[in-house]
């Protein structure tokens, strides 16, 4: 059976990760919209530089947490596919094999003239770095106010669903929200959150109100039913 997993920030904030949402709008004391914007990379990419560095060094730090470890182990029983909303390689790490990145990756960057030169980065990237095009590279990261480019090769993994699992996100960022309504109406769907969202009008859902780590473990009894 197809098992497709939305996940967002929810599950890697138990790793030390920290989110916006639960912040007033400030990302790690910064708001969003001076160094998360296009108009931000224009004014001081110096400064959004220095922020996703910091990032990157967060995420090295970091560790996969028991919600991720749940998430890999689910592949013993199901054909998982994990489309992700975050920038991190913890589902990776935890030994997931299909993940796909909505708002792209903390480790690698890009050419800001060109979006197909990406490069690998475990480093800090620096202002005056170049591509091989000779722009300066950015983070591969989507920002707000620009397309999200995953979106159109998420919708049809949605559509193959057997089981949709929700996990760890608000389900209030656009177009990733709106994946859950490529999900067949009738398969079982279970959403996974400290808060769950609106989310009355989605069919055959199953509302599971804990932290992720905790969550994930409920999920896993109620899947062995599908076994």
């Amino acid at each position: 059976m197809v098992l497709v997993v939305l996940s967002g920030a929810g599950v890697s904030a138990e790793s030390g990760l920290k989110t916006f949402r639960d912040s007033d709008g400030l990302w790690e004391g910064y708001d969003v919209t001076q160094v998360a914007t296009p108009g931000a990379w224009r004014k001081n990419p110096a400064l959004v530089l220095d922020f996703y560095n910091m990032r990157r060094r967060n995420v090295l730090e970091a560790q996969p947490n028991a919600a991720h470890f749940g998430l890999a182990e689910l592949q013993k029983d199901f054909d998982v596919h994990i489309i992700t909303q975050n920038i991190d390689d913890l589902h990776e790490r935890a030994g997931s094999k299909n993940v796909m990145h909505l708002h792209g990756e903390i480790f690698k960057m890009r050419s800001e003239n060109d979006h197909r030169l990406i490069y690998d980065i475990r480093e800090d990237i620096q202002l005056g770095q170049k591509a091989k095009d000779g722009a300066q590279l950015r983070p591969h990261i989507v920002w707000f106010e620009e397309p999200v480019p995953m979106i159109e090769k998420a919708i049809p993994v949605v559509e193959s669903a057997d089981i949709l699992v929700i996990i760890g996100t608000s389900l209030v960022v656009y177009p990733a929200a709106g994946l859950l309504n490529y999900a067949i109406p009738s398969i079982p769907k279970f959403i996974i959150d400290k808060k769950i969202p609106y989310t009355s009008s989605v069919r055959n859902l199953t509302a599971i109100e804990q932290p992720a780590s905790i969550g994930i473990k409920i999920l896993q009894e109620k899947l062995r039913t599908f076994l």
